[in-house]
């Protein structure tokens, strides 16, 4: 437990951002060490909702000629994807914490401008509730293996 919290809130918020990197890896190794669950759960879910909430950041400073250029996706094709981000608006963001497509959806809905107090709002909901859940199963499922916490 070297780096302890602000470890995992760095990997916490490193994760939500489009680097390749799980943050359940750090929340599992606190739990075993011995750090405070709820301490856990707000420590990585502030880290993972900001990092999402940097991710929404470079989606809004995007240009629609970045996209076209750099990644080779022609405007009819992300006029159709703005579409789909704008039929489920900010409710989207509640999903950032899904793995690999939830840094997308990031980028996306900051991309398309769409309303940021919800997004973060909903993002924070996401962020939470994921941490909690696993936080709990851990618990449960962990006690079957010895890990206390």
């Amino acid at each position: 437990m070297t780096w302890g919290y602000l470890g995992l809130f760095l990997g916490s918020f490193l994760a939500a951002t489009i680097l390749p990197f799980s943050s359940e890896i750090l929340v599992t190794g606190m739990l075993i060490a011995g750090g405070s669950p709820v301490n856990i759960l707000i420590v990585a879910s502030t880290g993972n909702w900001l990092g999402s909430l940097s991710t929404y950041g470079i989606g809004w400073l995007g240009k629609w000629g970045w996209i076209e250029k750099w990644f080779k996706i022609s405007r009819e094709k992300i006029e159709r994807q703005q579409a789909k981000i704008a039929k489920y608006g900010s409710l989207l963001a509640f999903f950032v914490w899904i793995p690999v497509v939830g840094d997308v959806f990031a980028l996306g809905l900051g991309f398309y401008k769409i309303n940021f107090t919800k997004c973060c709002i909903f993002m924070l909901i996401g962020k939470l509730l994921r941490f909690f859940v696993y936080i709990t199963l851990f618990d449960y499922i962990g006690s079957w293996f010895g890990f206390e916490i």
